[in-house]
């Protein structure tokens, strides 16, 4: 990913953490119904946990590098 203006790295920021916030309750919820796919339910973990790799990558371009 190439360097972006920070005002739209915050608005991807936005929609990723609603998105990650999102897939947490419908992960609670798909894991109090005993009868849900526990397929969907191991895609759905690991979109999560690809989502918060990227705001983790998005939050780091946003801190200025600093010279040795």
């Amino acid at each position: 990913m190439q360097s972006q203006d920070p005002a739209e790295i915050t608005r991807q920021l936005i929609e990723l953490r609603i998105e990650h916030r999102d897939l947490d309750a419908a992960i609670q919820r798909l894991s109090i119904d005993n009868a849900s796919d526990e397929l969907q339910l191991k895609r759905l973990k690991k979109r999560k946990l690809r989502l918060k790799d990227m705001i983790a990558y998005l939050e780091n371009q946003l801190i200025p590098d600093q010279p040795a």
